[in-house]
């Protein structure tokens, strides 16, 4: 099975009344912005950089919670020690100055998150074409930054303040609406008793029952049945169904834990609408945390995990709840799911 993961989407709406803000994610040239359902917003220049990225965000709100770093980096590691990166920095071919206290000077990184220091640095360098390192190929393209930042002040209501980057006025700083709340989702009966042998044993028979009555492409030999404890009456089981080069589909049942077994279908939907207009989420390359009782999800853009879509759902009692959704649109060998932008987060 192929999957393919959507590029690019956005997502209208304003903070206003709403309890929580709708995601959005969008593609500018060479950079990329994501914003969160709490209008917290990151940008990262994306392309042919060679593991050489500038990663921007900003908290909502009137205060100027703001992040700026400078990174040499990537999933591939370098095939030679690289050498340190502050003193090698060009600015359209003229050298760019990063200096303590305001920074922190690491030797593949150097990062300010002092607030007055990120926004004259944008200033400097949003109308340039690029950041490159001197003695080396990479490059941060500055292509799409100043709409990057301008979405990032329309998206955060600071257009026309004294806080935006780009779209700058008079407003003041306290005219800029706060983040919105989080939603909570409650973890109903968060450390259940543990699954004894015979439970286990009598779920497996079932699940194995339940997968010979099911339609699935995947061969039966690959197919798998996964149990686990979700409350005291309740299990949480997975089979495997269909697969490609590097996604399996699972289907999802919760079961009760004590014989007759009854079990009723998982189904993820999600809070929001993507561009694509469809909520309902497969189960792709799905596990449990047990740690921290929530059903996961990852669907990978390609094999290397450098790209896609990576859910974590929480068991309310009723149904499961989305407490994390991060997407990584870019294919560009810069970082693993678990530090992909969110676009939903969750108390």
């Amino acid at each position: 099975m192929y999957f393919r993961v959507l590029l690019f989407w956005f997502i209208g709406g304003c903070w206003a009344s709403a309890a929580w803000a709708a995601p959005a994610q969008q593609a500018f040239t060479d950079w990329q912005v994501t914003c969160n359902n709490q209008n917290f917003c990151v940008a990262r220049n994306t392309g042919q950089h060679f593991g050489f990225v500038m990663t921007l965000s900003r908290s909502a709100g009137a205060h100027n919670d703001a992040g700026l770093r400078i990174e040499l980096g990537g999933l591939t590691p370098p095939s030679a020690k690289p050498a340190a990166i502050a003193p090698r920095l060009l600015f359209d071919g003229q050298p760019l100055k990063v200096t303590p206290p305001r920074w922190r000077i690491d030797p593949l990184r150097v990062i300010t998150g002092d607030g007055a220091t990120v926004a004259a640095f944008l200033a400097q360098i949003q109308d340039g074409q690029e950041i490159t390192l001197a003695g080396g190929q990479q490059k941060i393209s500055l292509r799409g930054l100043k709409a990057a930042l301008l979405f990032i002040d329309d998206r955060q209501k600071r257009v026309g303040s004294q806080t935006a980057w780009i779209s700058k006025g008079n407003k003041p700083p306290l005219r800029v609406p706060p983040a919105p709340a989080l939603k909570e989702v409650v973890a109903v009966n968060p450390t259940p008793t543990p699954l004894t042998h015979e439970e286990r044993s009598a779920l497996l028979d079932y699940g194995n029952w339940k997968m010979s009555n099911i339609q699935c492409s995947l061969d039966p030999s690959r197919r798998e049945v996964r149990i686990w404890a979700l409350t005291d009456n309740k299990a949480l089981m997975a089979i495997s169904c269909e697969a490609g080069a590097y996604n399996t589909v699972d289907l999802a049942w919760l079961v009760s834990r004590r014989k007759p077994f009854t079990s009723w279908q998982v189904r993820l939907r999600l809070p929001f609408t993507p561009g694509s207009g469809e909520t309902d989420m497969e189960l792709m390359n799905a596990g449990f945390d047990e740690k921290n009782r929530e059903l996961t999800t990852l669907a990978k853009g390609r094999g290397m995990a450098d790209c896609g879509i990576q859910t974590r759902w929480r068991f309310d009692g009723q149904r499961f709840s989305l407490v994390r959704y991060a997407e990584e649109p870019s294919c560009d060998n810069w970082q693993g799911p678990d530090a992909w932008p969110t676009l939903w987060i969750t108390r």
